[in-house]
């Protein structure tokens, strides 16, 4: 007789009564994960698990401006590359070069129109678009040196959240979870919020890849249920629902027992975290307990000023200031990684009105973010991190043979990051680029360094950090990956 059919036909009292299913199952998991004799990862693959060494975050919040912010325009001032606007780079560096679209024949030089400022003892000088992230620069570390060798969007995408560019590889996300569980009984371990038009990476940027699939991001929605089919359909009583969800975790439960499939162990986890979830996250997303100084801080009520090209989507500040303030709450509620993706930053055309539109979009709420999570006493323990999957081009975009450039190219070779908390120095910059912004010049950092050191500052060692999978030991900084020390309190 099929599994399945043996489980229907149970009575009630065998149901309730049998060890191996059932409420019985589940209690029996309970005490032996108690007494030591079952693997918390069996009875839940996100029980928390012990650190290689002692943390210093126990919470990340990345923000992903997907589509590549120019650094040449809001964090790397360069005076030189103004006096030089105009003018052709040398042959023998457009040569080895690749661009997306740029025609190296007729490319020139294009300075920047921002204005920058030293904010606070530190002296980090910000572009006049981010004020706001100027007025906490002493809690910010700046990296002027990041560096990829992906120029097309997806692939850098993927380098930058998987530690490879190819598909079906885990995210830090994943791997995070994966090493140390999730400190949340009620939430994911792992949630993704989005805002703007959509990354080029999509789903793939928040996937487990050959990780059991308990450890993939979890996307909410700002509005409405947090996720799609949360609420339980009109007239389904919540006894019932649960009735439903015991007969589903004993079928899984006897299927487990035959076959030891670790995605049966991560099926029944999804459904009881799921139960679980429809009381604590309508909760979570509820922001009528916030005062309303925080609200204003964040901006969630700002008006949107119109425009935005490719920054624009819907009520684009409201949602992406809601979401910098539901990543705290996140925090505060045990949650381990949020990973919030805005796009587009792919300025190819209208740098200035676009950039300006999108600055002000992630400006006021980010800066918000980290002095609240200061003022609670969190930032020490959560890593705030922006990045992106590369920078722009000193050479205005001449695409179709257009003079009058007004937009810059993808460019791997160096970019900015910008982090605080979670262990990390603030009120410095790291790395250095040359006089126009086009390469690095002093302490290189590839993403697997950076990812290398994320783990670090969780109290993981990179390369220690291992899934078996078709025959090999893979990780996130894959075969590379060092920590950057100099970053480290």
């Amino acid at each position: 007789m099929h599994p399945a059919q043996t489980q229907l036909q149970q009575t009630r009292r065998d149901f309730l009564a049998t060890s191996a299913s059932g409420l019985g199952g589940a209690a029996l998991a309970s005490l032996l994960v108690e007494d030591g004799l079952l693997a918390k990862e069996l009875a839940n693959p996100l029980a928390p698990r012990k650190p290689h060494f002692e943390p210093t975050a126990k919470a990340c919040i990345n923000i992903f401006m997907a589509g590549a912010p120019s650094h040449l325009d809001l964090f790397d001032p360069k005076p030189e590359l103004n006096k030089r606007n105009g003018q052709s780079l040398p042959k023998e560096i457009l040569d080895k070069a690749r661009f997306a679209f740029i025609k190296p024949d007729t490319a020139k030089l294009m300075g920047s129109q921002r204005t920058f400022k030293a904010h606070g003892q530190s002296g980090l000088e910000f572009s006049d678009f981010l004020p706001h992230l100027g007025s906490v620069a002493d809690d910010l570390l700046m990296v002027r040196s990041m560096h990829s060798e992906e120029f097309n969007h997806h692939p850098g995408q993927l380098l930058m959240q998987c530690g490879v560019s190819r598909f079906g590889m885990p995210t830090a996300g994943s791997w995070i979870n994966y090493g140390l569980g999730s400190e949340s009984k009620n939430l994911p371990g792992y949630v993704v919020l989005t805002a703007g038009r959509g990354s080029s990476g999509g789903a793939t940027l928040w996937q487990s890849g050959f990780l059991p699939s308990s450890y993939a991001g979890v996307l909410f929605r700002t509005k409405g249920d947090p996720v799609l089919n949360l609420s339980n359909p009109k007239g389904l009583p919540p006894e019932l629902q649960r009735a439903g969800l015991d007969t589903l975790n004993a079928v899984n439960q006897g299927r487990f027992e035959k076959i030891h499939d670790p995605e049966i162990a991560s099926r029944i986890a999804s459904y009881e975290l799921a139960s679980r979830m429809q009381t604590a996250a309508p909760e979570l997303i509820d922001l009528s307990t916030e005062n309303a100084s925080t609200l204003k801080a964040y901006g969630v009520d700002r008006p949107d000023p119109g425009g935005g090209g490719r920054g624009k989507f819907g009520d684009t500040h409201q949602d992406f200031a809601r979401n910098c303030l539901l990543a705290r709450r996140m925090v505060e509620r045990g949650v381990r990684y949020i990973n919030i993706v805005y796009a587009s930053w792919d300025h190819h055309s209208k740098l200035d009105g676009e950039l300006k539109y999108n600055s002000s979009v992630v400006d006021q709420p980010i800066a918000a973010l980290i002095r609240d999570l200061k003022e609670r006493g969190l930032l020490d323990s959560t890593l705030v991190q922006w990045s992106s999957e590369f920078g722009r081009t000193p050479l205005g975009e001449n695409r179709g043979g257009n003079k009058n450039a007004t937009g810059r190219d993808h460019h791997p070779f160096c970019f900015s990051t910008v982090m605080a908390g979670g262990g990390l120095k603030g009120g410095q910059v790291y790395g250095k680029t040359d006089e126009i912004g086009w390469s690095i010049a002093e302490n290189p950092v590839h993403p697997n360094d950076l990812q290398a050191t994320l783990l670090h500052c969780f109290g993981l060692n990179h390369k220690k950090l291992t899934y078996r999978f078709q025959g090999r030991d893979f990780r996130l900084t894959d075969v590379a990956g060092r920590v950057m020390k100099d970053w480290l309190t």
